[in-house]
């Protein structure tokens, strides 16, 4: 999806109050995967995953999460969500009675109860998607495990709501997901999330499948969906122009790091790390006649999360780099209001 996709009559993205809570903070989150060699399988190094990202989401925000493919940002949406093992870090949720919880230590039994209110929206809708079972099926599974004890005409019932407010009719939870189309398939999916009437939802790449004709109407749909029942969005995506159109804030993610949180538009429009500067550079424009402002050329390829540069993860590419760089990884800090930097060269030098 290109700006060109955008609908023309800007999205008015429901605001945040002012002065609302947060409902997940994440702090120092890291997923280190363990690697083994040798004969007797000996530990010899980790794949760090994601290593030291820390943010927090207000309760009906939707926070984007951007970056090159292998950067984390999946991982930290089902970290989030307790399906990845965790090493370390707290991932607090806010309860709907107000009770913080730090889903980081729970086990899957301890996990369950919370399940409900944190739910998850898949990247491909072809395989999230059991081809055996009924769309009806497969929309009261979370039901049947929240609440078990639910009558079977409240839950044919809740099922049919469900897939009329994402754009379906009550009378196709008797088809199979071969019957539908990518875009359909996806509606599914999200009425699936929406079954236990969740507070927050990690979208995972929702429209990266889809066709980009369909990926404005899914999108149009996840906004008049938060607006109605006032839902919270981690948004993971790669493509700028899509986070920017859907989100308040957005974190920008590279190598396992989160290098530069802010508003949508100031990270859109007056990105600050040079990374961010290189992906929006790399955004086509939809008319040809524009000139682009210069392309951000970055040097080498993405490292491998194995074996990371010492320092700055981000050095060996940064058209910036600077021999301190090497020496220590840099802080996200704040260098404006509601501005986050993980670069002390563009802080020093004011951009």
């Amino acid at each position: 999806m290109t700006a060109a996709d955008v609908p023309s009559t800007p999205y008015v993205k429901p605001p945040v109050a002012a002065g609302a809570p947060s409902i997940l903070t994440v702090k120092d989150l890291k997923v280190w995967y363990p690697i083994h060699a040798g004969l007797f399988l000996r530990h010899v190094g980790d794949v760090k995953a994601v290593d030291g990202v820390s943010f927090a989401v207000r309760e009906g925000e939707t926070l984007g999460v951007v970056g090159e493919s292998g950067c984390g940002k999946t991982t930290v949406g089902k970290a989030i969500l307790r399906l990845v093992p965790i090493t370390s870090g707290q991932v607090l949720f806010r309860r709907k009675d107000g009770v913080e919880v730090d889903l980081a230590p729970l086990s899957r039994a301890e996990m369950r109860p919370h399940r409900a209110e944190v739910q998850m929206i898949y990247q491909d809708p072809y395989s999230s998607l059991n081809p055996r079972w009924t769309v009806g099926d497969i929309v009261a599974e979370p039901l049947l495990v929240a609440q078990p004890d639910l009558p079977v005409k409240d839950r044919e019932a809740r099922v049919a709501w469900l897939l009329e407010k994402v754009g379906l009719t009550g009378e196709q939870a008797y088809r199979y997901p071969h019957e539908f189309s990518g875009g359909q398939r996806q509606r599914i999916g999200i009425a699936r999330a929406l079954s236990t009437s969740p507070r927050l939802l990690i979208a995972d790449e929702p429209v990266s499948a889809l066709d980009v004709s369909i990926q404005a109407q899914v999108l149009n749909l996840l906004q008049d969906l938060q607006e109605e029942f006032g839902l919270t969005y981690v948004f993971i995506a790669h493509d700028l122009s899509v986070v920017e159109h859907i989100s308040h804030r957005i974190a920008v993610m590279y190598l396992g790091h989160v290098v530069e949180m802010a508003p949508a538009q100031d990270v859109y429009h007056r990105p600050l790390h040079p990374y961010s500067r290189a992906l929006l550079s790399a955004v086509p424009l939809p008319d040809p006649a524009l000139e682009r402002a210069e392309r951000t050329q970055l040097r080498g390829e993405i490292p491998s999360p194995m074996r990371k540069p010492s320092g700055c993860p981000f050095r060996t590419r940064c058209p910036r780099a600077e021999e301190a760089c090497a020496s220590y990884v840099p802080k996200l800090e704040e260098v404006a209001p509601g501005r986050l930097l993980a670069c002390p060269v563009v802080a020093r030098d004011g951009g």
